[in-house]
């Protein structure tokens, strides 16, 4: 996967790393950001160990609403796990609401931005959803789609 600004962003000196560097990687190439936080690949994994392939769709995020949370055994994993169901519930915004996208608040968390220009955490969603399956990621979808 070639992420043009990722070359550009770990070669910045080193007062620009940190939120401030994400801003401006985000503003500088937001489809590649958004491929960057798409991937996904601890919740990727844990789906297709249960049968389940991530198609980018609202579809898909019933389905592992749905799934056994056999992940939270394993406490060190939950919030990695979180992060990425986050990013993948995100990426599914992103890809069927029109008029969202990608924004970083100050301390450099990534945050969606809603054509209505409400904002939301959707990587806090995912690490609560992760640990106690709450809000699920279908009303989270739900509730973003609505505006």
């Amino acid at each position: 996967m070639r992420i043009p600004f990722l070359a550009n962003w770990l070669h910045r000196d080193e007062t620009e790393r940190g939120p401030a560097g994400v801003a401006v990687a985000l503003a500088d190439d937001p489809e590649g950001i958004a491929e960057l936080f798409s991937e996904c690949e601890l919740l990727r994994d844990h789906a297709r160990a249960a049968g389940l392939e991530l198609d980018r769709t609202p579809a898909s995020l019933e389905a592992l609403d749905q799934l056994m949370p056999r992940w939270r055994r394993d406490p060190e994993a939950v919030p990695w796990l979180g992060s990425d169901a986050g990013f993948y519930l995100g990426t599914v915004i992103v890809r069927t609401v029109p008029g969202t996208g990608w924004q970083v608040w100050p301390n450099g968390r990534p945050v969606l931005r809603l054509a209505s220009g409400r904002e939301l955490d959707v990587v806090g969603s995912g690490v609560s959803w992760a640990m106690t399956g709450s809000p699920e990621l279908s009303q989270a979808y739900a509730e973003a789609s609505e505006g």
